[in-house]
C-alpha cells in the first residue's frame, strides 16, 4: 500500500506479458518471511519467485501465493487487487485468505466456513459467516474487466443471465461465495495462484470451481507427467451446486461452442 499511495511506481513486463511491480516483489517478501515463521517445512510456490524460476517440487501439502493479484487493477488504481494465500493438501485448497487492502475486506476459509470482514487500520473486524446463494432463475455472472472473452460472452448465451458483473482480480471467487453471483467462467489462462485462494473460500461457502470436464479443479499439477507449469485449465467457478451438471452439459456441447 506504499507503493500504492506513492502513485509514481513503474512496472515492467515479464515473458508471459503480465506486468509486474515493486509491490508484487515487496509483498511477496513480507509473505514468505510470514510463513517461514509460522509454518516451517511447508513448501511455498510464490509467483514471483516461481517467474524467477525458483520453484520448490508441490508436496502433499504446500501454499501456493500470489502476493498481488490484479496487478492491472493496482496500476490502473482502481482499488480491485488482492492479496491472495491458500493451503493446499492432496491437490485441494483446504485454507484460504484474500485481503483486498484498498477496499478494505479481507475473506478466510478453513474446513467447512468461509468468513468476511472489514479491515481498518491493518486489523479486521468481526468475522461474519459466508455461504452461497441458491441459484435464481436468471443468473448474475460475474467476470473480468480485462479477459473477459468473445468465447465467454458466447457461452453466456446458453444461460438465462440477468446481469453481468466485471470485477478484478480474485474477487470474482468472493462474489459467487458471498451470495452475490452465481457463476464466474474463465476460458483464458490463469495459473493456479491465481485461483487457489478463491476457490478455497467458494468451496467452504458451498460452492465449488470446476473444470469443463465437470470436475473439481486440482493443484499441484506441475509435477504431474505432461504438465510444464502451474497453468490451470478452463473452468467455471459456481456457487449452486445444482448448476453443476447443466455448466458441465453446456461446456460439452462441441456442435455449440468449442472452449479453448
Amino acid at each position: 500500500m506504499a507503493v500504492y499511495a506513492d502513485g509514481a511506481f513503474g512496472h515492467r513486463r515479464k515473458t508471459d506479458g503480465s506486468p509486474v511491480t515493486e509491490a508484487d516483489h515487496r509483498a511477496e517478501a513480507v509473505i514468505l518471511r510470514g510463513l517461514a515463521a509460522e509454518c516451517a517445512g511447508i513448501p511455498v510456490v510464490a509467483e514471483e519467485e516461481a517467474a524467477a524460476g525458483r520453484v520448490p517440487r508441490t508436496a502433499e501439502r504446500f501454499f501456493l501465493v500470489d502476493p498481488l493479484d490484479g496487478t492491472r487493477e493496482f496500476i490502473q488504481r482502481n482499488g480491485e487487487f488482492t492479496v491472495n494465500i491458500a493451503l493446499i493438501e492432496g491437490g485441494r485448497p483446504v485454507m484460504g485468505m484474500i485481503h483486498a487492502p484498498a477496499l478494505g475486506l479481507v475473506f478466510a476459509a478453513a474446513g467447512n466456513e468461509a468468513w468476511r470482514a472489514d479491515v481498518e487500520h491493518g486489523l479486521a473486524g468481526p468475522l461474519r459467516r459466508i455461504v452461497t446463494r441458491p441459484a435464481p432463475t436468471r443468473l448474475a455472472v460475474v467476470g473480468s474487466r480485462v479477459n473477459c472473452a468473445e468465447d465467454t460472452i458466447e457461452w453466456l448465451k446458453r444461460f438465462d443471465v440477468e446481469a453481468l458483473v466485471s470485477r478484478g482480480s480474485s474477487l470474482k471467487f468472493c462474489l459467487v461465495a458471498c451470495g452475490e453471483a452465481d457463476l464466474y467462467p474463465r476460458f483464458g489462462r490463469t495459473m493456479e495462484w491465481d485461483t487457489a485462494a478463491g476457490d478455497a473460500i467458494l468451496r467452504a461457502a458451498g460452492g465449488m470451481t470446476m473444470t469443463v470436464d465437470g470436475i473439481p479443479l486440482t493443484y499441484g499439477n506441475r509435477n504431474r507427467p505432461g504438465q510444464a507449469d502451474f497453468a490451470n485449465p478452463s473452468f467455471v467457478a459456481l456457487g449452486d451446486l445444482m448448476l453443476r451438471d447443466a455448466a458441465g452439459r453446456r461446456l460439452l456441447e462441441p456442435d455449440r461452442h468449442v472452449v479453448r
